[in-house]
């Protein structure tokens, strides 16, 4: 799967000089890391984020999630936004900052 690259820059241009932080292709997309732990990605032409089990459900909640499914089942703890949840740098921030807090509540791999 192909990945939207001016998504993948919007991302990269917010969370890249922050510590820590890396990229790496996967899920068929493109995969921000911190020291190790995902925080989440593009996939195709949606944000994907690793929320966290205790977010999840909240973060479900909000406009333009839904749970992420790869193999027809959701992965807990990982959601979808959809593109007009991240037009602006504003409400894309506020999407990342979803995945950098519980990124970095997780021990450095």
């Amino acid at each position: 799967m192909a990945y939207d690259a001016a998504l993948a820059q919007r991302v990269r241009d917010q969370i890249m000089g922050l510590p820590g932080m890396s990229e790496k292709k996967m899920f068929g997309g493109l995969c921000f890391l911190m020291y190790g732990n995902m925080v989440g990605g593009v996939a195709g032409d949606r944000l994907m984020l690793r929320v966290g089990p205790e977010k999840y459900e909240a973060a479900l909640k909000k406009k333009h999630a839904m749970p992420m499914t790869f193999t027809g089942r959701p992965m807990k703890g990982m959601i979808f936004v959809d593109p007009e949840g991240t037009t602006r740098k504003a409400s894309l921030a506020g999407w990342l900052k979803l995945g950098l807090d519980y990124a970095g509540s997780l021990p450095k791999k």
